[in-house]
């Protein structure tokens, strides 16, 4: 049966955290609120600073911007729409604007795991391969290793929205989560979703095994490399050329991975405490990579440094020192 003969649910009801009282929901909005202005003014502060500063426009910094516009879209689809369940009580998603919204989120995830295959590699040409860096990840190269990942990205959400669309939905419309994913969907399907299940375990394993697996041979390679440094210094300038990237890869992977151990191990945990791992690793580093970037990335810093600069003493003060 096709899904408009089943499906009688027209819209779905976003439950969010299922045991967080109604005096919290104030204080809740507000924090999902300030992480969502705070991760779209820092990621765009950075792509602001890459397309002014021309000693950002490079490759591994093109890569960090793809980067952060992923991180935006990711965010634009997920936060508003929990900010408005808490903060004005709009619990109710339409059915296709659920769907559209599921497709979406895990287009960004995919595609948040593919630059950070992207970043792993570049790094590791940068250390390992130092002399065929300046030929192998050049602008273009870039651009073109960038745009292809924003477009492949669509390939595994598609077919898991094709899927959800087409299964009947006639029982419990209530998702139990911040935001539509397949899994809470297809839990809601008036069907056998096993085949489903492992159509969505398939291309888990694309997009989030097999980069995975790229990003731990490649910091293998770059440690390798790294102790075989004679000099403590070199290791340490070797060592800091990829730790920001290192930190956001942390950041994206160990949460995702410590729920996907829970499931295969078999543990059981609170819905709120699922939840909130999983708002861990999909909401909380497109908050804080900012943040890693200009601490961490010292070109990053100097050029915020002469922005301060020439927001105090005007830009002839900055030249001046800049020159200086």
């Amino acid at each position: 049966m096709t899904a408009e003969n089943w499906t009688t649910i027209k819209e779905f009801i976003l439950v969010g955290f299922p045991e967080l009282p109604p005096e919290y929901y104030g204080l809740v909005s507000c924090a999902f609120f300030f992480i969502y202005v705070i991760t779209m003014a820092g990621n765009s502060l950075l792509v602001i600073l890459f397309a002014h500063e021309r000693s950002l426009q490079k490759p591994m910094y093109g890569i960090m911007v793809s980067l952060a516009l992923s991180d935006m879209g990711f965010s634009t689809t997920a936060l508003p729409k929990i900010i408005a369940r808490y903060w004005f009580n709009d619990e109710v998603v339409p059915f296709d604007v659920c769907l559209i919204q599921m497709l979406l989120i895990h287009y960004f995830g995919s595609l948040n795991s593919f630059i950070m295959m992207i970043m792993a590699l570049d790094r590791y040409i940068a250390i390992c391969n130092p002399l065929r860096y300046p030929v192998l990840m050049t602008s273009r190269n870039v651009i073109i290793i960038n745009v292809t990942c924003w477009i492949t990205s669509f390939i595994t959400p598609t077919i898991s929205i094709v899927h959800a669309y087409e299964f009947p939905y006639c029982g419990p419309n209530r998702i139990i989560q911040c935001y539509c994913d397949h899994n809470s969907i297809s839990k809601l399907a008036c069907a056998n979703i096993k085949y489903q299940y492992l159509v969505a375990f398939v291309n888990a394993m694309i997009v989030l095994l097999v980069p995975l697996a790229f990003i731990i041979f490649s910091y293998g390679s770059i440690i390798f490399s790294v102790m075989r440094i004679v000099t403590s210094q070199g290791r340490w300038k070797a060592f800091t050329t990829c730790s920001t990237q290192l930190c956001i890869i942390a950041l994206y992977y160990f949460p995702r991975c410590s729920v996907y151990i829970t499931n295969v191990v078999g543990v059981v945990i609170t819905p709120d405490l699922r939840i909130a791992l999983i708002l861990l690793y999909s909401v909380f580093p497109p908050f804080i990579n900012p943040f890693i970037y200009c601490f961490r990335a010292k070109e990053i810093k100097e050029a915020l440094a002469r922005w301060v600069r020439i927001v105090k003493f005007g830009p002839k003060v900055s030249l001046v020192t800049t020159v200086r």
